[in-house]
């Protein structure tokens, strides 16, 4: 019996900011695929602080998101929310 796929939650898709559009693009994407793609953003560019890899040092695109020029991780995500609508 197939189970029909999860729609809520982290699995919800969501419509993001003009600002994050720029990192992510601008499709509808379930907010899994947002951080997923944020984080490749990241290190595609070498946005890890190299003497602690828990800070994000943001470049044009992302201190759009963030609003200021490194976050740690976890202050990530907060960021981000601010940044899609369901």
């Amino acid at each position: 019996m197939a189970t029909a796929p999860k729609t809520g939650g982290i699995h919800a898709p969501v419509t993001p900011s003009p600002e994050l559009a720029a990192v992510v693009g601008s499709a509808a994407l379930p907010r899994s695929q947002v951080i997923s793609k944020v984080w490749d953003h990241i290190k595609k560019n070498n946005l890890q602080n190299p003497a602690n890899k828990r800070e994000i040092l943001a470049d044009d695109k992302l201190k759009k998101v963030f609003g200021k020029d490194k976050v740690t991780m976890f202050e990530m995500n907060k960021h981000i929310a601010k940044h899609v609508k369901a």
